[in-house]
């Protein structure tokens, strides 16, 4: 068995004359570090005091912003809160309905569009930052799986059809490997179980789960962004959702 090998020390000095030449490069070391620093401090004084003016202003800026959102998550929760077993139990139309709730909770003015024939949208949601928002809700029971499939439909008619500038699929199951892989790499936003209750329950805002930006907005569809939409009308001649 090979012998272990020691690792490397500097070896103590040996006799006065060692002991003397080894205190001596420690007071040069420490003379020429002292003298470095004095020169920083003399020269550079106003840029480090302005370095650790500009570092405590930014770790008050970090502590006033996560307790803003803290409150903001708080008082979201207080307008709604849907648990996760709340959710699993109800039926297809319930679900696109708490959908639509939950994104008037964060901003939203959101309808619900969920019927026979709606090109793959549920819920379609407008923000004065976001643009257009569509949303898929896939309800299904706890452990199954979206396909590619429905990644693909809402892909061909979130922005022709709906004029969306953000398209999303939510489901309070999960998302087979290929449909994850290809909205990510065609900007469908994909929100399982997981994320689910950290938007109904835990009350993180839904384009925040999303990291969703302002939209670049040029020619007609900035004409449009900039119009009032007409939100549609029920069969009683009303304005409402459905």
């Amino acid at each position: 068995m090979p012998a272990r090998r020691r690792p490397w020390r500097l070896p103590a000095p040996r006799g006065p004359v060692e002991v003397l030449g080894a205190g001596l490069a420690v007071l040069a070391a420490t003379s020429v570090l002292m003298r470095l620093l004095h020169a920083v401090f003399t020269r550079w004084w106003p840029l480090l005091l302005l370095a650790l003016i500009a570092a405590g202003a930014w770790l008050l800026w970090r502590r006033g912003t996560a307790a803003a959102r803290h409150q903001h998550r708080r008082r979201l929760l207080e307008r709604l809160r849907i648990s996760a077993d709340d959710l699993d139990a109800m039926d297809d139309r319930a679900f696109e309905l708490a959908l639509r709730d939950l994104l008037v909770r964060d901003g939203w003015s959101a309808r619900h569009v969920g019927r026979h024939g709606d090109q793959a949208a549920d819920v379609i949601a407008e923000h004065p930052r976001f643009g257009r928002l569509v949303v898929q809700a896939k309800h299904t029971r706890t452990g199954a799986k979206v396909g590619s499939q429905v990644m693909y439909q809402v892909k061909g008619t979130a922005g022709p059809v709906h004029g969306a500038h953000t398209a999303v699929v939510v489901t309070n199951g999960g998302f087979t490997r290929d449909a994850t892989t290809w909205g990510r790499r065609h900007d469908i936003g994909c929100v399982d179980r997981a994320r689910l209750h950290a938007w109904a329950d835990s009350g993180e805002p839904l384009h925040q789960l999303l990291g969703l930006t302002a939209p670049r907005l040029r020619g007609l569809p900035a004409l449009r962004a900039a119009l009032p939409r007409l939100r549609p009308r029920t069969h009683e001649g009303a304005p409402g959702v459905q």
